[in-house]
């Protein structure tokens, strides 16, 4: 079939072509936006999150990710209202995003397995994240998904640099960090994956609580702690995906 040319000269073939990828484009975009709408509802609906605190961001595409936008009520939130933000130049279209958009941006560009990242300051990560205590492998599950230990980040100002710095070391070799006096993150090679993690960390913490109650919390061995996760991360989370 022959290319008939439009009036600048380039075919016409290639102008539709373009129109169908920005269509591609904008269709994933919006997509992208209704998930992390729905994924900040369910935050709320399991009390993981309360009032406006809280920020959830999946990857659009690669150097582009779809993020939670400041100060914004969840249940009134519309996936038109969740912000784009290119992950190189910071631009956002769509309103004001996440004070933790850098914090998302950081981890995306270090961790390119990371396709989402959910946090959170559900009650009882953020009692283990006051007293700094670092939870050990007390569950299959928490190893498992999280890995070997829950870090905790040092304390720093939410948004800051310091606060980046100090969440990225937390999470080296981890899927899941508390951060200080603060909340906790989750992150996931997708959005379900990400809301998954926060839910065994929010139930390991609780774990751990209990169990320091109870005589104190005894952990699984390291080396069986490192093995299942990687066995988790390579083979069982990918049961009945396709190849």
């Amino acid at each position: 079939m022959s290319a008939r040319r439009t009036g600048s000269g380039e075919p016409a073939l290639e102008s539709a072509g373009g129109a169908a990828l920005a269509q591609e484009a904008h269709s994933r975009e919006a997509l992208a936006r209704e998930a992390v709408r729905a994924a900040a509802l369910v935050l709320l609906e399991e009390g993981l999150v309360a009032g406006t605190w809280g920020n959830v961001s999946t990857l659009v595409r690669p150097g582009l990710m779809a993020i939670t936008p400041s100060g914004s009520d969840y249940r009134a939130m519309r996936a038109t209202d969740i912000v784009l933000v290119d992950l190189e130049t910071g631009a956002a279209e769509g309103g004001k995003p996440s004070t933790e958009r850098d914090l998302h941006a950081e981890i995306y560009r270090r961790r390119p397995e990371v396709k989402a990242i959910v946090h959170t300051h559900s009650m009882s990560a953020s009692t283990v994240a006051a007293a700094r205590r670092e939870v050990p492998p007390i569950l299959d599950d928490l190893a498992q998904i999280v890995g070997p230990s829950l870090r905790v980040a040092d304390y720093a100002l939410p948004g800051s640099a310091k606060m980046r710095r100090s969440v990225l070391a937390a999470l080296r070799g981890r899927m899941a960090a508390l951060m200080a006096n603060h909340g906790a993150i989750a992150l996931g090679r997708g959005l379900d994956e990400a809301l998954v993690c926060a839910r065994v960390l929010e139930k390991g913490c609780r774990a751990f609580i209990e169990a320091e109650f109870l005589g104190g919390a005894k952990a699984i061995g390291k080396v069986e702690a490192f093995a299942m996760h990687q066995v988790y991360l390579r083979k069982y989370s990918r049961q009945g995906r396709a190849p």
